[in-house]
């Protein structure tokens, strides 16, 4: 007799591979420069090779499918800053303009995916909110970075690290999306100019200096 486990695996890897080919193929359509508002589910799902009906299986309608994307850009942005550490081996100033530029790169892959957020969110609330709170996921932590430099000793102790976190985070998310318009040979400088707006104003010292 055939195992019911092993068809219930067959059938969520079936339905994962087709999400992520719809995923991927409004990506496609995006990147062509088909506005998100105007792009419909007819559209989406012959390219993908499916039918509306099936599509509909799969996504409550298109500003689901946006609510999926949008996390899964994010979620792959904060494991690039969640790695970051101060003392770690890779951290430091010169650790933290990496980190900025790899997320300028990964946002580089998927810009006519972000131009789709930003066009949505001004519109619809869902997706305004969702974008908002993957941000607030960037804050927090952030602010459990600079706590655990406060608690070493590393961090001056009058740096409120809620306020300095929406700082950094919200200030930087702004400078990262007018520098998706510009040209990524700025990027490099770009980061390392964020990293350094970060460093100096949490640490205010240079890098090897002691924090004694």
């Amino acid at each position: 007799m055939a195992s019911t486990t092993r068809r219930r695996s067959s059938a969520a890897d079936r339905r994962s591979a087709l999400e992520k080919r719809i995923l991927s193929v409004i990506e496609e359509l995006l990147r062509d420069g088909v506005s998100y508002t105007e792009l419909s589910v007819e559209q989406i799902a012959h390219a993908a090779g499916i039918s509306r009906s099936t599509f509909y299986l799969y996504f409550r309608d298109k500003v689901d499918v946006l609510l999926r994307l949008s996390g899964s850009l994010k979620t792959e942005s904060f494991a690039i800053a969640e790695a970051w550490r101060p003392c770690d081996p890779e951290g430091g100033l010169d650790g933290l303009a990496r980190a900025y530029e790899l997320i300028l790169r990964h946002y580089r892959e998927h810009a006519a995916l972000l131009s789709a957020i930003n066009e949505v969110a001004t519109y619809d609330l869902a997706v305004r909110e969702a974008w908002t709170a993957d941000q607030d996921r960037f804050i927090d932590n952030t602010v459990t970075v600079l706590k655990e430099e406060q608690r070493a000793g590393r961090t001056p102790e009058d740096i409120d690290p809620e306020l300095a976190a929406r700082i950094i985070v919200q200030g930087g998310s702004q400078v990262i999306a007018q520098q998706m318009s510009g040209s990524e040979r700025d990027d490099a400088a770009v980061a390392r100019e964020l990293a350094a707006g970060y460093w100096y104003g949490v640490y205010r010292r240079s890098p090897g200096a002691s924090a004694g």
